[in-house]
C-alpha cells in the first residue's frame, strides 16, 4: 500500500538565513531550542526564594543535573521542527519530554537517597509549574520566530530539476512552510506539462538544458535535483554545468515507488544513507514510548486490581485448569515471547497448530465467554508491558502457528514485528477484531499495523487507547 510522504519527526533540513538579514530570528530560534534546559536549571532559584528556602549546594547540584539531563538525555528534536510544529504538537512534545526528565531525576534520587536534602514544596512546585511556563514561553517564541521568518524578502529562491512525485511533494510542503526560508520558482524537465501532470505547486520553467542560464540570470540560491537513479550521467553533467554558479545543490531521492516505513535521510560513518524500513522508536522517541507504557500499565494495574482479583477467582472456580494461559507469540524482531491471558477455554493450545476461537465455540468456558466479549482476558498482558515484551499500543501479537502461516501469504507481514506488539492497536479500533477466517481479514490488520508504524506519535497512542474503550463496548466480533 503506497502512501504519501510522511514527515513526522524526520524533518532535519536547516532553516536558511540570507546574508544581511536581522539576527533576531536566528537568536530566537536558538532560544527556542535551548529553553527546556534553561528553564529546568534556572527555575529552582526563584522557587527557593518564594518558599524562603536556602539555595544551597544541593539545589545548585540539582539545577545543574536538571539542565544537563535535559541536554544529554532529551536533546531537542531540531530547530526546524520546533518552528513548523503545530501548537498542540509542540506543547505535547515538551510535556512528554518533561515527564521523562522528571522520571529520570526521581530514579536518580531514589537510588542515591539524595532527594532527602530538598524541600518537597520547592520540588513539587518545580515539577508542576515549570512545564506550564515552558509551554507558554515556547509558544510565544515560536509565534515571534515564525513571523520573522515569513518575510518573503528574506527567503532563498530555489528551482527543482526533475518533476517527480517526491519533488512535487517537496514544493507543496515548502509553500506551506514559508518559515523555512525557501521559495520554489518552478521546475525544469524535458517532458511537457501534459505528460508530467504538474500540480499548482509545479510550474514548468524549461528543459534541463536551460537550467544553468536560468540560475545565473535569475539569482537562484538553491537547486534540488530530483532525477531518477538511472540518469546518473545527466546528473553529473548538470552538476558540472552548474560549477559556474554559487547555488547550493541538493539531491532529492524519489522513493515514492517503495512502501517505506519511517523513511528518512541520515548518515553512517560519514556516508549518506536513506532509511526505507525502520522502527518509529529511534532515539528519544523510544524513551517516550517506554515511559508511556510503564505509566499506563502501573496505573491500570492499581485501578483494576479488584477486578483482576475477582476475575482470577472466577476463572479458577469456573473450570479446571490454570488461571493464566501463556501462549507463544512473536514479539519484537520476530523473537518468541510468552503472552499472558486469563484462561477462557477448556484447552490451552500452544503448539504448531492453533485453532482460532469462533462464534459459539464449545471450547470457551461460561466465564470465558464474558471475558472475551469485553476483552478482560487480555488484561494480564499489562504484566508483559512491565516486562518490556509488549507495549500498550502496537500490532496485536499472533500465535506462532498463525505467524508461520500468514507470513507466507501476506506481503510484508513480518515488518509489523519491528515494534513491540501491543495490547491494543490501530487495527483493533478500526474494526479488525475477532476471528480472521479469511486471508483478506488478516491482510487488513497488517495494513493498519503498517499505517500505525508510519504515523506513530504519542498523540496517536492516546487516541487509540481512548478509542479502544469505545470499540470494546460497541463491537460484537470478540468471541
Amino acid at each position: 500500500m503506497k502512501t504519501e510522504y510522511q514527515y513526522q519527526d524526520q524533518i532535519s533540513q536547516p532553516i536558511y538565513f540570507k546574508r544581511g538579514m536581522s539576527l533576531a530570528a536566528p537568536v530566537l530560534l536558538w532560544l527556542l531550542d535551548a529553553l527546556p534546559a534553561v528553564m529546568a536549571g534556572v527555575m529552582f532559584y526563584p522557587l527557593t526564594r518564594l518558599y524562603d528556602v536556602d539555595f544551597d549546594q544541593p539545589f545548585v547540584v540539582l539545577s545543574i543535573l536538571a539542565a544537563t539531563f535535559t541536554l544529554a538525555i532529551l536533546p531537542s528534536r531540531n530547530p526546524t521542527r520546533q518552528v513548523i510544529s503545530g501548537r498542540l504538537e509542540l506543547a505535547t512534545n515538551l510535556l512528554l519530554r518533561w515527564a521523562v526528565l522528571v522520571a529520570a531525576l526521581l530514579a536518580l534520587g531514589y537510588v542515591t537517597k539524595f532527594s532527602e536534602n530538598f524541600s518537597r514544596r520547592v520540588v513539587v512546585t518545580w515539577v508542576l509549574l515549570t512545564p506550564v511556563l515552558l509551554v507558554m514561553l515556547s509558544l510565544i517564541l515560536q509565534g515571534i520566530t515564525r513571523a520573522l521568518l515569513r518575510d518573503a524578502a528574506q527567503s532563498r529562491r530555489a528551482i527543482i530539476v526533475g518533476c517527480t512525485q517526491a519533488s512535487m511533494e517537496l514544493a507543496k510542503r515548502l509553500s506551506l512552510h514559508v518559515e523555512l526560508g525557501i521559495s520554489v520558482a518552478g521546475f525544469f524537465d524535458d517532458r511537457g506539462s501534459d505528460r508530467l501532470g504538474c500540480s499548482k505547486h509545479a510550474q514548468l520553467l524549461g528543459r534541463f538544458d536551460d537550467v544553468s542560464s536560468f540560475v545565473n540570470t535569475r539569482n537562484i540560491d538553491v537547486i534540488f535535483v530530483a532525477l531518477a537513479p538511472g540518469q546518473v550521467t545527466r546528473v553529473r553533467e548538470l552538476v558540472h554545468d552548474l560549477g559556474d554558479t554559487t547555488a547550493s545543490i541538493y539531491f532529492l531521492p524519489d522513493v515514492s515507488g517503495f512502501d517505506c516505513i519511517q523513511q528518512r535521510a541520515s548518515e553512517m560513518l560519514g556516508m549518506p544513507v536513506v532509511a526505507m524500513c525502520e522502527t518509529p522508536f529511534y532515539g528519544y522517541r523510544g524513551l517516550i514510548k517506554r515511559l508511556m507504557d510503564v505509566t499506563v500499565a502501573l496505573g491500570a494495574i492499581l485501578v483494576l486490581s479488584p477486578l483482576l482479583i475477582a476475575v482470577a477467582i472466577a476463572v479458577k472456580r469456573g473450570s479446571p485448569g490454570p488461571i493464566l494461559f501463556r501462549q507463544r507469540r512473536y514479539g519484537l524482531d520476530g523473537r518468541e515471547i510468552n503472552v499472558y491471558k486469563f484462561r477462557t477455554m477448556t484447552v490451552c493450545e500452544n503448539g504448531d497448530r492453533v485453532t482460532q476461537a469462533s462464534r459459539n465455540d464449545l471450547r470457551v468456558t461460561a466465564i470465558g465467554k464474558h471475558l472475551r466479549r469485553w476483552s478482560i482476558d487480555e488484561l494480564p498482558q499489562l504484566l508483559n508491558v512491565l516486562q518490556g515484551t509488549m507495549s500498550i499500543v502496537g500490532p496485536r501479537p499472533h500465535a506462532v502457528a498463525h505467524n508461520e502461516e500468514y507470513r507466507k501469504l501476506i506481503k510484508r507481514y513480518m515488518v509489523r514485528h519491528k515494534v513491540l506488539p501491543g495490547i491494543t492497536g490501530l487495527a483493533q479500533v478500526r474494526g479488525c477484531r475477532g476471528e480472521t477466517a479469511r486471508v483478506d481479514q488478516m491482510e487488513a490488520r497488517v495494513l493498519f499495523d503498517l499505517e500505525y508504524m508510519r504515523r506513530w506519535s504519542p498523540m496517536l497512542d492516546l487516541e487509540i487507547i481512548l478509542a479502544t474503550a469505545v470499540a470494546v463496548i460497541r463491537t460484537d466480533n470478540a468471541y
